[in-house]
């Protein structure tokens, strides 16, 4: 039995016209590839810009508190006050840092924060990160509000107030 098969074959009827076809098609899918290139470059600049604003809106206004000639004395009148078993709360919290070093455990501190309050109340914080026997981490803030009219320094958070030396009341 003899199967009789048909069999097809592509034969262009005009060779010219499908390479013209072909280099349409070519010609358009490069430029659609180059406005998808385009977009991603703009893209891009636009969440770099927008990262950038964020950024600049989110960084505290007292990052640097030698910009600000007051910020900067309420620092100094915080970091200078007495502290409980040192003569300073500088020297007391770097001193915290060199002997948790000196136990083999990670102490880190944080930058000094200066934001003004109101008039000339301002608030200073800074962060400690102690790293515990087990390998845990404890993070404390301390917080204190310097009055630079006054030239007066408060403890204003507990761990704070346990750095801070307290001065005698004044006798009624």
């Amino acid at each position: 039995m003899q199967r009789d098969h048909v069999r097809f074959r592509f034969f262009p009827s005009n060779p010219v016209q499908d390479v013209h076809a072909t280099e349409s098609l070519l010609r358009q899918f490069c430029a659609f590839l180059d406005l998808i290139v385009k977009i991603i470059h703009y893209a891009v600049v636009a969440v770099l810009v927008l990262g950038a604003l964020y950024y600049l809106w989110m960084q505290p206004p007292s990052l640097n508190p030698l910009a600000d000639r007051r910020a900067a004395e309420a620092l100094e009148l915080v970091q200078t006050h007495r502290a409980q078993g040192q003569p300073t709360i500088l020297q007391a919290m770097t001193e915290h840092v060199r002997s948790m070093s000196d136990r083999n455990r990670v102490a880190r501190l944080g930058e000094w924060r200066v934001k003004q309050l109101e008039g000339d109340l301002y608030e200073i914080r800074i962060q400690l990160r102690d790293q515990g026997v087990t390998g845990q981490w404890f993070e404390r803030e301390f917080i204190w509000h310097a009055d630079l009219s006054l030239k007066k320094v408060n403890a204003a958070s507990l761990p704070a107030d346990g750095v801070t030396s307290k001065e005698p009341d004044a006798a009624p």
